[in-house]
């Protein structure tokens, strides 16, 4: 992410002065898919790659947005009537409203933003916009009155109110509280969260874009939360205390099979084994134990693939390629039917793979994967 960027064009498009500038990061998640909902944990961590936006107050009641990136200007004023049309500017609008209802008294200010999160990639790159506006607004008018947690629910706000998207809260927890070295074990349930230590010394994580999108991917997730729905109800008939796939396990399944299509049943199995892999792994890192977290990753990649079945063959081609060429973890990473895996790779079989998975990707769908290497960073912060 580059600052001078930033600013160059922020001094070009508005007075010349300069302001403050803001950064929050994007993220990847390590193990932990599809758990969210059913009150499991996810486990992730920001990355060194993100947003930056330089803002500053301009003494008006409109906010003056240049996007960089997709060179775009925009100008909106504060009020719920005054929503942009252009998307990004939205998100930015979302902010400013949320904050504004948490009682934040945001005025208008110039900005000017720009992203290196790959768009598409399953990194996240709106919840990195909505917590850098988030973390400044509050820097800016808040005196800092609204701690990191309501601050990442700004960013949730902002996708259910503003954008349509009703996400979950893990993306913008992640840019918020994001911790260079660390990651996040994050309760769903509770909103209780925990670091873990993440140093893979001699290993590097790095994500393979499929670069693909497959269109099915939201009713396909809608008709796997209604399985899920369907195998607790089923278990809730001899087990009353139960509220999600979290609360069960394996034993109380099989004893309500009966009642559960079969389908249903493989995709509860997938879940419960799932968010038992999440505390597996923050085991293995605890004791260093890199070998176990990439055969967890394995695991869940073949679980998403054979039971969840959410990925695709471009991603399973890959999952393949990854073990055949001794990396030590490797899944799909997000919802799945498509975007990246994610990889756990050893320093001294990093070149190879990646030679080989450009080279043979390219052999069989035609279309070169994108790579991306990513190290584990600090969250939303000031930089100047």
């Amino acid at each position: 992410m580059d600052i001078e960027h930033v600013r160059s064009r922020f001094i070009k498009h508005f007075d010349g002065t300069t302001g403050a500038v803001y950064a929050s990061p994007g993220r990847i998640n390590l193990i932990g898919e599809h758990t969210d909902y059913n009150g499991g944990f996810v486990f992730p961590g920001a990355i060194d790659k993100g947003m930056i936006a330089e803002i500053k107050p301009n003494g008006t009641d409109i906010v003056k947005a240049y996007s960089i990136d997709l060179k775009d200007y925009v100008e909106f004023g504060l009020k719920e009537e005054d929503a942009p049309r252009a998307s990004w500017a939205r998100y930015i609008f979302g902010v400013c409203r949320e904050m504004i209802k948490r009682g934040v008294d945001v005025k208008g200010f110039n900005t000017a933003f720009s992203g290196d999160v790959p768009l598409g990639a399953g990194m996240s790159s709106s919840a990195a916009l909505e917590s850098t506006y988030a973390y400044a607004l509050n820097d800016l008018f808040g005196d800092n009155k609204i701690d990191k947690f309501e601050l990442a629910k700004v960013g949730q706000a902002t996708e259910h109110n503003y954008c349509g998207v009703n996400c979950g809260i893990m993306d913008q927890f992640a840019s918020v509280f994001g911790k260079q070295g660390s990651l996040i074990r994050l309760d769903c349930r509770s909103l209780e969260y925990q670091y873990f230590p993440f140093d893979p010394k001699g290993y590097r994580l790095v994500l393979v874009d499929s670069v693909v999108k497959h269109e099915l991917a939201s009713s396909a997730y809608n008709k796997r939360r209604q399985s899920c729905e369907a195998a607790v109800a089923a278990i809730q008939k001899k087990h009353p205390h139960v509220e999600f796939l979290r609360d069960c396990t394996m034993e109380m399944l099989e004893e309500s099979k009966a009642e559960i299509s079969e389908e249903d049943f493989m995709r509860a199995e997938y879940v419960i084994e799932e968010i038992q892999r999440v505390l597996d792994v923050c085991d293995a890192l605890e004791k260093g134990d890199y070998e176990t977290v990439g055969q967890k990753m394995y695991e869940t990649h073949h679980g998403m693939s054979k039971l969840y079945e959410v990925s695709c063959e471009e991603l399973d081609f890959l999952n393949d390629l990854a073990f055949d060429c001794g990396v030590t973890g490797s899944r799909v990473m997000g919802g799945g039917f498509g975007g990246c895996t994610i990889n756990l790779v050893k320093e001294e079989l990093y070149d190879t793979f990646i030679q080989n998975a450009k080279d043979k990707f390219k052999e069989k769908f035609g279309r070169s994967p994108k790579v991306y290497d990513v190290v584990i960073s600090d969250g939303a912060r000031r930089l100047v």
